[in-house]
């Protein structure tokens, strides 16, 4: 069978919802006449290796990678549309958190600070994070520290318990959780936004034929759609979805320029 994933939010919380999505998305598979639907979502094996699968059906990937060490293994299908706080249309932006009782009103206030970000490959973690850093370095480090957590979550407790001071944390990821688990985002305040990009990018394997991305895109929209998958959409806040090609996340990689030419090639 082929393989299935939807590993960049899929927390315990909202887990159910997307196995809700994809027994819909599956279906609509199986009814347009593909073989190797998977009947459910691989949490067996790292992101990375269900994106390098050759097998690939359908997963969702981050931004930054998808230009960079993906662009010659996966083939963007669709960007997601949600309802969320800081997401307009297919794009989305991260929101940079610190303490409640933090002093800090601004990116200004954030140097010398701690800072976790979930990974050095993440565009909303990292690379968003860093274009916004760029206006305010004036080319010098900004932080005192960084330290990477390996996921939002975990940066949201970094900062929630101490260990960081500050976090760029994927608007999504932010409202996820302060709608489903409020405590994972008590006692943290938004204190600066990041600029807009295209939302993480469901794909699927780089060879697939055009049939196979029209079928997918149709699929999915049509779960989304569909009243009877509404309590699944509701929980992930998932409205639509648009079609999209590598051209649209050319935005993702004029960023990291952008933050080079400003004299801050990498968040420090």
């Amino acid at each position: 069978m082929g393989t299935a994933s939807l590993g960049m939010y899929d927390a315990p919380f909202v887990a159910p919802a997307n196995d809700a999505l994809w027994a819909a998305v599956a279906a609509r598979l199986r009814a347009a006449g593909l073989a190797d639907v998977p009947a459910a979502l691989d949490r067996t094996r790292p992101l990375a290796a269900i994106w390098q699968a050759p097998d690939l059906l359908f997963a969702q990937t981050c931004g930054y990678p998808l230009v960079t060490t993906l662009r010659d293994v996966v083939r963007p299908v669709a960007a997601p549309i949600y309802r969320w706080p800081g997401c307009q249309g297919a794009t989305h932006r991260s929101v940079v958190v610190v303490a409640t009782g933090s002093p800090a009103d601004g990116l200004a206030a954030l140097i010398g600070a701690r800072a976790a970000i979930n990974g050095r490959d993440s565009n909303t973690g990292m690379n968003l994070f860093r274009r916004a850093l760029a206006d305010v370095a004036a080319g010098a480090p900004m932080f005192g520290e960084v330290i990477e957590t390996g996921s939002h979550l975990a940066s949201l407790a970094a900062v929630r318990d101490g260990e960081a001071d500050a976090a760029a944390i994927d608007a999504v990821t932010f409202a996820l959780a302060t709608h489903h688990r409020p405590e994972l985002t008590a006692g943290l305040r938004v204190v600066a936004t990041t600029p807009v990009s295209p939302s993480l990018p469901f794909v699927t394997r780089r060879d697939a034929a055009p049939a196979l991305v029209a079928a997918l895109v149709e699929a999915l929209a049509g779960a989304i759609a569909d009243p009877v998958n509404a309590a699944a959409t509701t929980a992930l806040g998932l409205v639509a979805v648009q079609p999209v090609t590598f051209a649209d996340y050319a935005v993702v990689r004029r960023y990291a320029e952008e933050a080079a030419a400003l004299g801050y090639p990498a968040l420090a």
